[in-house]
C-alpha cells in the first residue's frame, strides 16, 4: 500500500481526537471535584480552574496546529521519497545506465531537514531519508533490477569509471577515465597517440622516419661521379607514425571476445606528398578478432605474427609484444617481425604454460624490402626464367606471386613468474615455382616444363628476464633456411638454378639488450645483427656467377654490376640506445612523453669493391613528442 493512502482524512481526525481525549482526562481527575470535599468553593477559586481550562485547550490547540503542519512535511518528504525510489528501481537509459552512478535524494533530504519538528518527531522525520540513495563510491547503493532490459549495459565487477558517449564527463560527478564507450554489452576503448618525430642521419638514405638498413649508401664508389647520398645528410619532421584505432570486449556464452583494430599513416603516400600538405596516407596495421574461452583461445585477422617476440605469455596484444622501445618507424635491426593475416590456436593448460600453433599468409621472397635491392638476386639469364620475376616477389608483385601453403608456426611460452618469460619455436615453409623448359645451350642439356619445390623452415630461442628491480636483459634469436621474410626481408627466401630449381638461403638474426625503469623514465639500449650466408652458382654459359653473395675478384665491373653485389649484404649491425621521459600522465587527460634515440648501423656486403671501404655506415639521432590519449581496456579481461 502506497504511503500517500495512509494519509487520508480519516486517519489525521482519528489522530487529532486522540490528541485531544487528554484534555478530558483531567477534568476528570482535578482533585476540587473531589466528594469528600462537600463546601463549595468561594467565588474566587471556582474562577481559577475555569480560567486554566481555557489555558490548556488554547495550548493543546497550538500543538495540534504544529503537529498539523509537521505532519504535512512529514507528508511531502514522504512523497519525495517516494518519487526517488520509483526512479531508482526502473532501468536507467542505455546511454546512462553504464557509466552513471544513481544520484543523491537532495530533495528528500533538504525536505526533511528543513522541517525542523519538535523533538519528538525530528528523528522520524530524518532517518529515512538521511542516507537513501547517497553514493559514496561510482557503484550505486541501490542495486540495479535483476531483469535485463534491451541493450542495457552491465558493468563489469570491479571495473573502472566509464564515460558515457552520450552524456560529458562535467555531469558525471565521478571520474571521466578511463575513456569508453558502450554499445549493447560490448565495452569500446579507443586506442590512439599522436606522435611528432624528427629524425637526422649523417647519410642520405632516401627514406622517411623509418630506415632503410639494407641500403645505407658506401662513402665512395668506383663510378666517376660519387653518389650524393653519400655527401649529403637528411632531416625530416613527419606525423605519420600517430595511431587511429580502437579495442572492442565483451562476453559471449562463457568467452571472452576482443576485436582490434589499430592503422597509422605510413601507407602508400603520393610522390608529391612533401610538397606542400603532406598528406600522409592511412594503413592498416593490425586487425583481428580473438575468442578466449580460458583454456582455449582463437584468433583471425591481421596480427604481430606468432614468430614476434612476446613479453608475456602468448598474446596479440601489443602491450604483450616485443618490437623494442625504438622511435625509428622500422623498429631495431634483426627484429623477426610481421604483420601478417594469421589463423592461430592457443591452449593454455596453465597460468605459466602456453601453446600456439598458426597459419601464416605465406609469401615467396627474393627482395625489394626495406632498403634490400629488389634485383639482388642475380637470376638466370635464359628467357625461360623470366616467368620467375612473376612467381617469386620482388616487392613489384603486390598479391600475383603464387604461393603452395601457408607458413606453419608452433610457439611454446613459459613464465613462471612475473620476472621471466622464455618461449622457443619454429616456421615450416613451403616454396614452388613452374619452369616452362628450355632448348640445349651449349654443355647444358636441354630442360623439359615440370615443377619445382622445396621446403625451409627456422627456429627461435627468445628469454626476457628481470634481473633486479625495474631491470630487465633479454635476448631475442632466430635461425632460418628460407626465413628472410621475417628478418624485414633483409635477405632473400630463396635464389635459382641454371636447371630450374629453386635454393633456400640460411640467414639468422639477433636483439639483445636490456630495458631499465625507473619511476617515469625509461632507458634502453640494444644490439641488433643479422648474417646472411652465400648461395650462389653458374649460368647456362658456364662461367657468369648467378645467385646471392657471390664475389668477383679481380674482375672489371661496371658500374651497375657493382651495385648489384654491393647490394648483396653479408652482415648487418646496429648499436642503439635511447630513452622514453613520461613528462605527466594523468587518467582524465592522456599522457605526454618525450623520446630520444641514437642508433649507428652498418653493413658488409660479400663484395666491395676496391675505391670502397669495407662498409657502410651512418649515424642517426631520432626524436619524439607523443601524446597518448586517455583509456584502458576493461577488467572483464584482456
Amino acid at each position: 500500500m502506497h504511503i500517500r493512502r495512509l494519509l487520508t482524512p480519516r486517519v489525521v481526525g482519528i489522530a487529532m481526537l486522540l490528541m485531544v481525549m487528554p484534555a478530558f482526562g483531567i477534568f476528570a481527575s482535578d482533585p476540587a471535584s473531589s466528594s469528600t470535599d462537600a463546601t463549595p468553593p468561594a467565588a474566587s477559586t471556582t474562577a481559577k480552574p475555569a480560567a486554566s481550562a481555557n489555558e490548556q485547550i488554547n495550548a493543546l490547540k497550538q500543538q495540534m496546529v504544529l503537529q498539523q503542519k509537521q505532519i504535512e512535511q512529514m507528508q511531502k518528504a514522504l512523497e519525495e521519497q517516494k518519487r526517488l525510489l520509483e526512479q531508482l528501481t526502473q532501468p536507467a537509459p542505455a546511454t546512462e545506465q553504464a557509466a552513471q552512478p544513481a544520484k543523491p535524494a537532495t530533495g528528500a533530504v533538504q525536505a526533511a531537514q528543513s522541517a525542523k519538528p519538535a523533538a519528538g518527531t525530528e528523528q522520524a522525520a530524518q532517518t529515512p531519508t538521511s542516507n537513501l540513495g547517497e553514493v559514496a563510491s561510482t557503484s550505486p547503493m541501490v542495486p540495479q533490477s535483476q531483469k535485463k532490459t534491451e541493450n542495457a549495459i552491465l558493468l563489469p565487477a570491479g571495473g573502472p569509471t566509464t564515460l558515457s558517449a552520450a552524456r560529458p564527463a562535467a555531469d558525471q560527478g565521478t571520474e571521466s577515465s578511463p575513456l569508453q564507450f558502450h554499445i549493447g554489452d560490448a565495452t569500446i576503448t579507443p586506442v590512439a597517440f599522436m606522435d611528432f618525430t624528427s629524425v637526422y642521419r649523417n647519410h642520405d638514405t632516401n627514406g622517411s622516419i623509418g630506415t632503410n638498413f639494407a641500403s645505407i649508401p658506401y662513402a665512395s664508389t668506383g663510378a666517376a661521379t660519387l653518389p650524393y647520398a653519400a655527401n649529403l645528410s637528411e632531416f625530416r619532421l613527419s606525423s605519420e607514425n600517430s595511431r587511429i584505432g580502437l579495442r572492442v570486449d565483451a562476453n559471449v556464452k562463457g568467452a571472452h571476445v576482443i576485436g582490434y583494430m589499430e592503422a597509422d599513416f605510413h601507407g602508400n603516400n603520393a610522390t608529391s606528398v612533401a610538397i606542400s600538405t603532406d598528406s600522409n596516407t592511412l594503413r592498416e596495421r593490425l586487425y583481428w578478432v580473438d575468442l578466449n574461452t580460458g583454456k582455449f583461445e582463437i584468433l583471425g585477422g591481421q596480427t604481430w605474427t606468432l614468430l614476434t617476440p612476446g613479453r608475456s605469455g602468448i598474446s596479440p596484444l601489443p602491450a604483450d609484444i616485443f618490437y623494442s622501445q625504438d622511435v625509428d618507424l622500422n623498429y631495431q635491426l634483426g627484429l623477426v617481425f610481421g604483420r601478417i593475416p594469421e589463423l592461430r590456436f592457443v591452449y593454455h593448460p596453465t597460468k605459466q604454460i602456453a601453446f600456439a600453433i598458426a597459419l601464416d599468409n605465406p609469401d615467396q621472397y627474393i627482395g625489394g624490402n626495406g632498403g634490400l635491392s629488389a634485383t639482388t638476386v642475380t637470376m638466370p639469364t635464359e628467357s625461360a626464367f623470366s616467368t620467375y620475376t612473376s612467381q617469386l616477389d620482388n616487392a613489384a608483385n603486390t598479391l600475383s606471386t603464387p604461393n603452395l601453403a601457408p607458413d606453419i608456426i608452433a610457439k611454446l611460452a613459459f613464465d613462471p613468474n612475473k620476472h621471466i618469460h622464455f618461449e622457443i619455436g619454429g616456421v615450416e615453409r613451403d616454396f614452388k615455382v613452374y619452369y616452362p623448359g628450355s632448348a640445349a645451350v651449349g654443355s647444358f642439356p636441354a630442360i623439359a616444363a615440370g615443377t619445382n619445390s622445396a621446403e625451409g623452415g627456422g627456429g627461435f630461442l627468445n628469454l626476457n628476464v628481470e634481473v633486479a628491480k625495474g631491470f630487465r636483459l633479454l635476448t631475442n634469436n632466430f635461425w632460418s633456411d628460407g626465413g628472410g621474410r621475417y628478418i624485414y626481408g633483409m635477405a632473400p627466401d630463396l635464389v635459382v638454378r641454371s636447371n630450374g630449381a629453386i635454393s633456400l638461403v640460411h640467414s639468422g638474426s639477433t636483439v639483445t639488450g636490456f630495458e631499465f625503469t625507473q619511476k617515469n623514465t625509461l632507458l634502453y639500449a640494444y644490439y641488433g645483427g643479422i648474417y646472411v650466408e652465400r648461395n650462389t652458382g653458374l649460368d647456362v654459359n658456364g662461367t657468369t656467377p648467378i645467385g646471392f653473395g657471390y664475389s668477383l675478384p679481380g674482375a672489371t665491373l661496371t658500374s651497375a654490376q657493382e651495385t648489384t653485389l654491393q647490394a648483396q649484404n653479408r652482415t648487418l649491425q646496429e648499436a642503439t640506445v635511447g630513452f622514453n621521459q613520461t613528462i605527466w600522465k594523468n587518467a582524465k587527460y592522456g599522457a605526454l612523453n618525450f623520446m630520444g634515440q641514437y642508433s649507428y648501423l652498418t653493413r658488409a656486403p660479400f663484395y666491395v669493391a676496391p675505391t670502397s671501404p669495407a662498409n657502410a655506415s651512418i649515424n642517426m639521432l631520432f626524436f619524439n613528442l607523443r601524446y597518448t590519449l586517455p583509456g584502458s581496456a576493461p577488467t572483464l579481461g584482456k
